[in-house]
């Protein structure tokens, strides 16, 4: 047997230091686990407990709701016998949920596709087109992060009033689109730097125009980015109250999130009809998220780290 072979099968010698630091870090390893373990449980508890007290009340009786909290049904498993459905069409049709759930997407719709457009053309032209001041008119649109929404609030109201379009869906979808368009300009832009140079340059060599350009590769390429801007927005949209409460108001237009705030009663009373209606309207946006969550992590991460 050669020297090569007998040094090939001989086994490893490790040093005590190295064997005693593989030792630590496995050790490391294995404990460091648990803590990260139970603040993922902790987090976890601090959403499903809500939840779950939401789901109960909202199938308690109005008595059972006022006289005790929904946790005593879980040391008490016998008072579910008296758990019931009224709530749900009571808060249907007292709140007119099913106009309200219409207006609703009616509002929604607009405001979600609308700045995913006109932000996906602004992200495009920030991305692959040279032009003056590119990049600080891009610093400013995302400096308008940090500005509150309420900031402008009383500005938008009057040059509604001016316009007449208090308490028309217009007004929902323009405060929706401003308010959300510096966050899709900034998640499309990130995304598109991402993508590779060479696909546009051999576009351009074709004779491709931008718009060409943009809707035949762009748009199928960002899909991960745009379903990610559309998860956030829909949901945005979907469950505001204040916006919809300012610009839409109560009556024949008002969202489900504004009817279902006004079942609560003057004194705090109906809440087991505030949770089954919010119940009611949760359906839609888990629906959404379920269908899109498999662009969700994609479309957020991709722009993080290039190459």
């Amino acid at each position: 047997m050669t020297t090569q072979k007998i040094a090939a099968t001989a086994p490893r010698r490790v040093s005590p230091a190295r064997r005693g630091a593989q030792s630590s870090l496995r050790k490391s390893g294995r404990g460091g686990t648990l803590p990260v373990k139970l603040s993922v449980l902790f987090v976890c508890a601090l959403w499903i407990v809500p939840t779950l007290g939401v789901v109960i009340t909202s199938f308690r009786s109005v008595d059972a709701a006022n006289s005790s909290g929904w946790w005593t049904l879980l040391a008490h498993p016998g008072g579910l016998l008296d758990l019931t459905t009224g709530n749900y069409s009571k808060a249907i049709e007292q709140a007119d949920l099913g106009s309200a759930f219409l207006n609703s997407v009616a509002i929604t719709l607009p405001a979600v596709f609308l700045p995913i457009l006109i932000a996906a053309f602004a992200a495009y032209a920030f991305t692959f087109m040279t032009f003056k001041g590119r990049d600080t008119l891009f610093i400013v649109i995302v400096s308008l992060l940090v500005v509150p929404n309420y900031v402008a609030f009383v500005p938008i109201i009057k040059l509604y009033a001016s316009a007449h379009l208090n308490g028309t869906f217009p007004a929902a979808w323009l405060a929706h689109i401003g308010f959300g368009m510096s966050m899709a300009v900034y998640i499309l832009r990130s995304y598109m730097a991402t993508l590779p140079k060479d696909v546009i340059e051999s576009a351009k060599i074709d004779g491709a125009s931008h718009f060409q350009t943009f809707y035949r590769l762009i748009l199928p390429m960002s899909a991960p980015a745009l379903a990610s801007f559309a998860i956030f927005q829909f949901l945005w949209v979907w469950n505001d109250l204040l916006v919809a409460l300012i610009f839409v108001g109560p009556g024949d237009k008002q969202p489900i999130t504004v009817a279902t705030n006004g079942l609560l009663g003057q004194q705090g009373t109906g809440w087991e009809l505030v949770t089954a209606g919010g119940l009611f309207s949760m359906l839609v946006p888990i629906l959404v998220f379920l269908t899109l969550q498999r662009y969700f992590v994609r479309g957020l991460t991709s722009g993080a780290v290039k190459g």
